[in-house]
């Protein structure tokens, strides 16, 4: 798994962004962002996880939030200025983002979503998130994310 190269990795390296790939073992199943983290050998505040959601308007958003927060749909919906919003079904990722459950990065996805980073990253100088493929990780700088995603950031959790 050293050598894959995931549409995440691409996109950065055509950005020219730095970054750092970790990967894991994930036969055992265990591909929950706290397992993730612990087998990365990372600090769990460092660790997010990208969750897509539809809003009432039928747009889909994608919330980049850290793996032992949950989302509130509610704070979700104000933030995009939207009436509401519901995470999208699992058999629907694919088809939207070109990336399967464990393994969906908010950077590389098949269309051009918006991206809303949890406020919670706004202390870290870097986060580490999906690369793309289950059993990959991407750490980079907040700001790197940021550019690279054109997202912003937001209370979400």
């Amino acid at each position: 798994m050293k050598n894959i190269k995931t549409n995440a990795m691409r996109q950065l390296d055509a950005q020219k962004i730095k970054y750092e790939v970790y990967t894991y073992d994930a036969e055992d199943g265990k591909i929950d962002g706290l397992s993730v983290a612990q087998k990365c050998h990372q600090d769990v505040r460092m660790v997010y996880k990208t969750l897509v959601a539809r809003s009432a308007s039928n747009k889909i958003y994608v919330f980049v939030v850290n793996v032992a927060d949950e989302l509130d749909l509610k704070k979700c919906a104000k933030a995009v200025h939207e009436k509401s919003i519901a995470m999208v079904h699992v058999n629907e990722l694919l088809g939207l983002t070109g990336y399967v459950r464990g393994g969906c990065s908010p950077i590389g996805m098949k269309k051009k979503y918006p991206v809303i980073l949890s406020d919670t990253a706004a202390s870290l100088d870097s986060i580490i998130f999906s690369g793309g493929k289950i059993g990959c990780q991407i750490h980079c700088s907040v700001n790197d994310f940021m550019k690279v995603t054109q997202a912003f950031m937001a209370c979400i959790i």
